[in-house]
């Protein structure tokens, strides 16, 4: 057996969501150059249209969708524009994800709310159209994109942790939910990966960028904060056949730091 027929990604449908920058986009490549058909969703149209573009160029089968994954009707418009583009759906990565990094003090209401609706609903609304669609084709693999704070407590993060505890303990009940229906369900946790959302989280705690970064690999045994591509590769593992009885599991990759 060759790598390809281990993996067995080759022609599937694959629906990204948060695709147009960091974990998302790196996945989006990553699936894309294993033969997998891919619907990338994000907020950002622009942005998604142009990368989608490019990587049709190179010979690559993506297709951009703009979605608000914290909105029923664009969830559901979504995955529905997808069956009719593609067939089916057999993966779907909800990784879609902001962060505020404020105490509950700090926080405003609106602010909660964003954070828990985009991580946590938006992951609830993608499946909820999908599932469905997943099923009637004989089943299909779900991963959800948790945190290392959804298994630990941060600081200054706390509808970031609320969130991502959330999705490490929706993911479990979505496995035993459709497990019987052939739909696989599993969760990565990332550590701190260089994205615009961990950059973006320097700005927000008023930190120099690069001096941020470093020390967020302090303490970590391999010494370094995480790619885009490192969290990619395990989205693939869970994805794909080699996982074929692996449900309902928390992957933590992170470079050691929980350890």
């Amino acid at each position: 057996m060759n790598v390809e027929e281990l993996l067995g990604i080759k022609n599937k449908v694959v629906v990204i969501t948060g695709a147009a920058s960091g974990i998302g986009l790196a996945t989006a490549k990553l699936f894309a150059a294993a033969g997998a058909k891919v619907a990338m969703l994000d907020i950002n149209e622009d942005r998604g249209i142009n990368l989608a573009k490019e990587m049709c160029d190179i010979g690559w089968k993506v297709a951009f969708f703009k979605c608000d994954v914290t909105s029923s009707a664009a969830c559901e418009t979504a995955v529905n524009q997808i069956e009719r583009a593609f067939g089916r759906i057999d993966v779907l990565f909800n990784n879609a994800g902001v962060i505020r990094r404020k105490t509950v003090v700090e926080h405003t209401e609106e602010e909660w709310d964003l954070v828990l609706n985009v991580s946590l609903k938006g992951a609830f609304l993608i499946s909820k159209y999908a599932i469905p669609i997943m099923a009637k084709n004989g089943g299909g693999s779900i991963v959800n994109t948790g945190s290392g704070w959804g298994l630990k407590g941060g600081d200054q993060a706390a509808s970031y942790c609320a969130a991502k505890a959330g999705v490490v303990n929706l993911t479990k009940a979505m496995a035993i939910d459709h497990g019987k229906q052939n739909i696989r369900v599993n969760c990565i946790c990332p550590g701190d990966t260089d994205t615009p959302l961990l950059r973006d989280e320097a700005k927000q705690l008023q930190c120099e960028e690069e001096s941020f970064l470093a020390s967020s690999a302090v303490g970590r045994p391999l010494e370094r904060i995480g790619t885009p591509e490192d969290i990619a590769k395990g989205v693939l593992f869970l994805a794909s056949d080699m996982a074929s009885w692996v449900t309902g599991i928390v992957l933590t990759v992170d470079g050691g730091g929980l350890a």
